[in-house]
């Protein structure tokens, strides 16, 4: 049996390929203004278009991953990326670029359901959320530090896709393994939950399920309406040059190493509740810094905070959207909302800007942050569940009770995983006790109860005697 890295890698590599669009999304949108003269608002609404393309995939394929089948969908969504950004990386007519943007987009949303199944199906979604935002991250940051001093226009960005497309395809090979889908032992346990097996298509905690996926949707647009606009606010608010710009997105990306590092540290032990909320709040406030940046300092303090915190809260938000169901549906549907949201972010971010300015738009986004981050935090209480302690899953039904303790999303390093080994118990062998068949010439030794009243029928039958 492979490792755990090894069956992991080929789910980040396609978690990577599927996120890198949106991390991208300011170079993206900054080049399509300088290289084909589109104003901010026409830029960003070619952002928007390829985001918006990337949810509705995510949305069609929410509970379609499995029957087609992880590999055939993964190469799918990367052959589609492959001729989508590669067109919109050849052409230079505005309309050819926003039908390639548009097909990438549909790869891009593909591959990214691929990976938000693989991994609610993962023994550790959380961790495995994790790997896949270091990975996308250390991208995004080495290409933040590359494209910035490329020549061309539109191109360097879209080619930089198309090149990450061409480099996944090869671990898209091991999605079909074992190990990135549900085992035999695993789906035994399943079959014997009743409602889970005789529903097998009804969507588990429904009512948490939608209220994260919309609250996610707000949250991710209000993350994306800056970062959509974070290049123009580098360079003509706070007067920095484009190499600047990309430098600070970068050591903002380190910081976000370092953040999801520490959260993958951290794992469980500090619940859902507390990173989701508490760094929701913390986002609110670094953007209203940035928003309303004048120069260096403040832009940089803003952006880093912030690119440190935001991944830390996302990979929270993915584990706690996978721990909702197992089939990974409910992850799927709030990765696509949250692509949704990213989708309508350059947008909005450009419409905010342009009418109150960017410290008032910073100010609205803020607010609603604050506000998203009620239900969230809600979401993460109510199914936080009740962790088992260990050796607790063979009293309380086996390999069943593991499953049931696992779907409801209790933290997963107090949650014996399906398949682990079990702790072992100490047989107490119990000697039976035999029983002492009485002789028939044995004299029975009278009831103590019966004593007094024999000892005075005796005596009673010695004075009639005298």
């Amino acid at each position: 049996m492979p490792s755990r890295p090894r069956a992991l890698w080929p789910l980040v590599a396609v978690f990577t390929a599927g996120y890198l669009a949106s991390y991208l999304l300011p170079t993206l949108v900054g080049r399509l203004g300088s290289g084909l003269g589109l104003p901010p608002a026409g830029a960003g609404l070619v952002g928007s278009t390829l985001l918006l393309f990337s949810a509705t995939a995510g949305f069609t394929l929410a509970s379609r991953v499995q029957r087609i089948g992880p590999r055939r969908a993964a190469r799918t969504g990367l052959l589609l990326m492959l001729l989508g950004y590669g067109c919109a990386a050849l052409a230079s007519s505005v309309p050819a670029v926003v039908a390639g943007c548009a097909l990438g987009g549909l790869g891009s949303g593909t591959t990214t359901a691929v990976a938000a199944a693989g991994i609610a199906a993962a023994t550790d979604p959380h961790r495995a959320s994790v790997m896949g935002l270091l990975s996308v991250s250390a991208t995004a940051g080495a290409l933040y530090l590359t494209v910035p001093h490329l020549d061309g226009g539109h191109r360097p960005p879209f080619m930089a896709l198309t090149l990450i497309a061409v480099l996944v395809w090869p671990a898209t090979a091991r999605l079909d393994a074992p190990s990135t889908s549900t085992s035999p032992a695993t789906r035994a346990p399943l079959e014997l939950l009743g409602a889970a097996a005789a529903h097998p298509s009804r969507l588990p905690h429904l009512r948490s399920g939608l209220v994260l996926a919309a609250a996610m949707l707000c949250w991710s647009l209000c993350q994306n309406a800056l970062w959509g606009v974070s290049n123009r606010i580098g360079t003509v608010q706070a007067g920095l040059s484009e190499v600047t710009v990309g430098a600070v997105f970068a050591a903002g990306l380190g910081a976000g190493l370092i953040g999801v590092s520490t959260a993958g540290a951290l794992g469980s032990r500090l619940g859902r509740a507390l990173p989701v909320g508490g760094g929701t709040v913390a986002i609110a406030l670094c953007i209203a810094v940035s928003s309303s940046a004048r120069g260096l300092v403040s832009f940089a303090t803003g952006e880093i905070l912030w690119n440190a915190v935001y991944p830390v809260v996302l990979s929270y938000l993915i584990g706690l959207a996978a721990s909702l169901d197992p089939r990974g549906r409910w992850a799927v549907f709030a990765g696509s909302a949250s692509s949704l949201g990213v989708a309508c972010g350059p947008v909005a971010g450009s419409l905010l800007s342009a009418g109150a300015g960017f410290p008032g738009m910073g100010l609205v986004l803020g607010s609603v942050l604050l506000l998203t981050a009620i239900p969230m935090t809600a979401v993460a209480l109510h199914t936080g569940g009740r962790p088992l302690v260990a050796g607790a899953v063979r009293r309380r039904g086996g390999a069943p009770a593991a499953v049931l303790a696992g779907t409801t999303g209790a933290p997963a390093g107090q949650v014996p995983q399906v398949g682990a080994a079990e702790q072992e118990v100490a047989e107490i062998s119990v000697r039976p006790l035999t029983r002492r068949v009485r002789s028939p010439f044995a004299r029975s030794a009278p009831h103590p109860a019966r004593v007094p009243r024999a000892r005075r029928a005796q005596r009673e039958r010695t004075g009639a005697d005298a």
